[in-house]
């Protein structure tokens, strides 16, 4: 069975047009936070978000690969997949010209295409613009790509999905390359006030309190728009042609708990298997693990329950290991937020940093573990996990290696 390796990554989001200006920010301890811009929040309750308040960087990248009219088949989430792909194609330096395209496949996880905003603004091209594959297909268009373009949306864990299915056609020998992200939609009007309805967002209206994962006084996540694209090839394919490589795609697995679309199950036992699956994939022990990037979202219950599960996995090593929420500094990114997250987790394995969670203030007693509080923090790291938990019990775990 073939192993499967990241050679290209690629992430546009609230701090950063791509991955090394995302990661440098991270260390910093910035936050891309701010009150709400793109739609008025009068009668919302959450009035904070990670919005990217700059298009020209990743707009200038759709626009030298492709045309005004290609641009004009996808709504402005989509065009994030776009730069990130370019970025992530770019980093693994694939020659097009000789690669066989018939061995690469295109992968996105994306729940919602941003069709609100097409239909708000009167667009043309407006049923392009609805199809959440349009984006996988301009990439495969422009690149060549022969293999299988498709979308697939499992809430929140969706690029992670994407990830683990295109590991999957890389291990029995479907693909020898596979382009695997995911995108989060803009703001608008209708995810905003949905979340509301369920009380997963949090009403705090002050940008540098309103997501504190793992703390006490935590109420809720904050909506982020991003994308991210990771460029997945067999280990096979990457030595062939000297591929610089980023880190190993050693574990993975998917775990639907079947049991509440919005509530995990009680005491993360859903949240444990995945872990404990994709470990056992990778062929890892729990001690072997230093570094957790959890899904911390700032909502009560995940927090707590994800927080009970890395114990009841890890034992004593629990309290060993590094955890931190990327969510606290650019938000709950949604289907794309596995593959932004993984992509922090190999920059973190790669530097030995563990990135910190921001706005840690008041401590939870009952979440006592080493949540890596405002400062990064240097330590070796030669495994690390990323945890993505979504809607409908849909759960992913990543398994990396140097």
């Amino acid at each position: 069975m073939e192993k499967v390796v990241i050679t290209g990554m690629g992430a546009v989001c609230s701090l950063g047009d791509s991955v090394g200006e995302l990661w440098d920010n991270l260390l910093a301890g910035k936050s891309g936070f701010g009150k709400i811009e793109r739609i008025s929040t009068e009668n919302h309750d959450s009035t904070v978000a990670a919005e990217i308040k700059n298009s020209e960087g990743f707009e200038s990248v759709c626009k030298k690969y492709w045309t005004r009219r290609q641009l004009n088949t996808v709504t402005g989430p989509q065009r994030l997949v776009l730069a990130t792909a370019v970025e992530a194609i770019e980093d693994c330096g694939i020659d097009l010209e000789n690669y066989d395209k018939d061995r690469v496949a295109v992968i996105y996880g994306i729940a919602d295409a941003g069709f609100e905003d097409a239909e708000r603004e009167k667009m043309t091209n407006i049923i392009l613009k609805s199809m959440p594959s349009s984006a996988p297909s301009l990439i495969s268009e422009k690149f060549g790509f022969h293999g299988a373009s498709f979308n697939l949306s499992c809430a929140c864990a969706s690029s992670g999905y994407a990830i683990a299915l295109g590991a999957q056609l890389i291990e029995t020998g479907v693909y020898d390359m596979v382009i695997a992200g995911g995108v989060s939609n803009y703001v608008t009007h209708d995810n905003i006030s949905g979340f509301n309805q369920i009380l997963a967002m949090s009403a705090n209206p002050d940008p540098e309190t309103a997501s504190r994962p793992f703390t006490k006084n935590r109420d809720g996540f904050i909506f982020g728009e991003g994308a991210g694209t990771v460029v997945l090839e067999s280990e096979t394919s990457a030595k062939k042609r000297n591929a610089k490589v980023h880190a190993k795609l050693s574990g993975y697995a998917c775990y639907s708990e079947s049991s509440n679309m919005t509530a995990p199950l009680e005491d993360g036992e859903g949240m444990r298997i995945v872990m404990e699956r994709a470990l056992k994939k990778a062929g890892v022990s729990p001690d072997s693990v230093d570094y957790i990037n959890a899904h911390g979202t700032s909502t009560y219950l995940n927090d707590k329950y994800e927080t009970t599960a890395i114990k009841n996995l890890f034992g004593k090593h629990a309290y060993e290991l590094s955890v931190s929420s990327t969510k606290s500094a650019i938000g709950h990114t949604l289907a794309a937020g596995s593959v932004i997250e993984g992509i922090v987790t190999i920059k973190a394995l790669n530097e030995n940093i563990v990135p910190p969670t921001i706005h840690y203030d008041v401590p939870d007693p009952e979440l006592d573990l080493d949540y890596t509080p405002n400062t990064a923090k240097k330590r070796e790291i030669n495994t690390a996990m990323s945890n993505s938990y979504g809607f409908g019990g849909q759960n992913v775990s990543l398994v990396f290696e140097k």
